[in-house]
């Protein structure tokens, strides 16, 4: 796969995308941003397939695969939500007219935190990961409440993606 979008970006597949992925994607006719460049959006999708093949596992899979397929759910989970808090330790370090809020660098590190969190039952043998898994979901439904308050520091698209 990475192979492949390396080709593809080289080829100008992915003509909307520059390094200031702030500065294109579609435009209205007043010059904003109005969607998501191409190479962010395949690559957000792309994000999804560990989680749909999780879930196919428990679904389809065998009996004794049930906790496997929990356990890279969980672990796939964390590491997004800890992505997301990345993103928004890039957004609010990075030079702006604006200057990011303090809540921000806040937010910025609790999903790590959290997801850390997650992973201390495992260690000391009690239920898990369905408990772990619930917290995760609900910190990355919450995570959009922090993205959604990032309009002014973050490219105008970015809900578009999320």
């Amino acid at each position: 796969l990475a192979l492949w979008l390396e080709k593809a970006v080289e080829s100008g597949r992915f003509s909307g995308h520059r390094r200031d992925l702030a500065t294109c994607g579609g435009r209205s006719q007043s010059g904003t941003v109005t969607e998501v460049p191409p190479l962010p959006r395949l690559l957000g999708l792309a994000g999804l397939l560990p989680q749909l093949a999780c879930l196919l596992l428990l679904w389809f899979g065998p009996g004794d695969w049930r906790y496997i397929a929990l356990a890279a759910a969980w672990g796939y989970a964390a590491l997004i939500f800890s992505f997301l808090g990345g993103l928004w330790w890039g957004i609010a370090s990075a030079p702006a007219q604006n200057e990011p809020p303090s809540w921000l660098w806040v937010a910025a590190v609790t999903p790590s935190l959290l997801a850390f969190a997650t992973y201390m039952p495992w260690v000391f043998g009690w239920p898990w990961p369905a408990p772990a898994l619930l917290v995760l979901g609900l910190g990355l439904l919450g995570s959009l409440v922090v993205d959604s308050r990032l309009e002014r520091l973050a490219p105008r698209w970015w809900m578009d993606l999320r």
